[in-house]
């Protein structure tokens, strides 16, 4: 076991962050000056080392690159108004990549170094936090199959690396939505309940073919009979019928949402009525054309709170409220950006502060 006081550090010898315009970040384009890498071998964890962010020489066999065992989390950093940095539930984030891994036939990442090792990088890093309204740092943990064997079974061999990057709003608009009956993301029995890059390559050509008719994302149905809502291509959904807050049930379908479940929190906290249940498509269009429906809105990591402004199907655009007239998203994301920034009680006790 690695224990976090061991992890050793090498600093850089010169930081980029003079040349980093602070005022056009984007998203996943610049990256800080440091990153942590942890190997596993022989069965366990062991070196872990914060280093110089850069390229890494691998070999063309290794077996991630071949059979897709690779995972991935995503989390936030932010300076909060009392100067302190904050992540937002982080041990949530490190409790799901140890059920995408297991599901992966991977190992389990310890504690000590998911955690343990983010503090330290965060604290080495953290003039990479932009100050800017609306923006953060970006914490990518991920872990990949490292051993060169051409073989067809799980690999003996890891890598787990943090790597973190400023960043700015993931949508900078209100999305449009494609209801997707023809292309699957994944299926009953499969990998959807874990975050591996697998899904994600998946999703990309259904994407890129809505992209180009103006739809920012699929809405995901069940891979069998499509009859279902399940979730965005990279987030959870939910809607809003006045006083019930919807969204499909979790399952080996759809990712277990860390933003999701603090919404459904908040939900229960003020009031509304909660119902977590399969949502047929029919049900979603009739709503849409009733007028039924008050809010759709997309909820993840990257996003946070997503308006959704129209959604496809079979020919038809359904648009949804006026963005004033949102009130559940909007004080939803009211909350939980003044809960990162230390504005408003942490009584949940959802922030890891560094």
């Amino acid at each position: 076991m690695i224990d976090t006081f061991l992890i050793e550090v090498e600093t850089t010898k010169q930081s980029r962050l003079e040349t980093v315009d602070f005022n056009d970040l984007g998203f996943g384009r610049i990256f800080s000056d440091h990153m942590l890498v942890a190997d596993y071998k022989d069965g366990q964890w062991v070196s872990c080392k914060v280093m110089p962010y850069g390229d890494m020489q691998l070999s063309p066999a290794m077996a991630a690159l071949h059979y897709g065992q690779s995972i991935f989390e995503g989390l936030k950093a932010q300076y909060t108004q009392d100067g302190d940095i904050s992540v937002f539930r982080p041990w949530e984030n490190h409790k799901r990549m140890l059920t995408s891994a297991e599901r992966m036939c991977m190992p389990a990442i310890p504690e000590e170094i998911f955690i343990g090792g983010m503090r330290q990088l965060i604290e080495l890093d953290k003039g990479w936090i932009p100050k800017q309204e609306g923006a953060s740092l970006y914490i990518r943990p991920f872990m990949f199959a490292s051993e060169p064997f051409l073989g067809v079974r799980p690999s003996h061999e890891y890598k787990f690396i943090i790597f973190t990057c400023p960043v700015g709003n993931y949508y900078s608009e209100p999305v449009k939505l494609n209801i997707q009956t023809h292309y699957s993301r994944v299926a009953q029995g499969g990998i959807g309940c874990a975050k591996t890059a697998g899904n994600y390559a998946a999703s990309l050509y259904p994407a890129v073919q809505g992209q180009k008719t103006g739809y920012h994302q699929q809405l995901w149905t069940n891979s069998d009979t499509h009859e279902y809502i399940e979730e965005v291509g990279t987030m959870n959904i939910m809607i809003r019928m006045g006083n019930k807050i919807i969204t499909p049930t979790l399952g080996d379908t759809i990712l277990r949402g860390i933003t999701r479940d603090s919404v459904l929190t908040l939900a229960k906290e003020w009031g509304y009525d909660v119902e977590e249940r399969k949502v047929k498509v029919t049900e979603l269009v009739e709503g849409l054309k009733n007028n039924t429906i008050d809010e759709v809105f997309g909820l993840g990591t990257a996003a946070v709170v997503a308006h959704v402004k129209a959604i496809h199907h079979e020919g038809a655009d359904y648009h949804l409220p006026a963005l004033e007239k949102r009130e559940f998203a909007n004080k939803v994301l009211d909350t939980l950006t003044k809960l990162k920034y230390g504005q408003i009680e942490d009584k949940y006790n959802w922030l890891m502060r560094i």
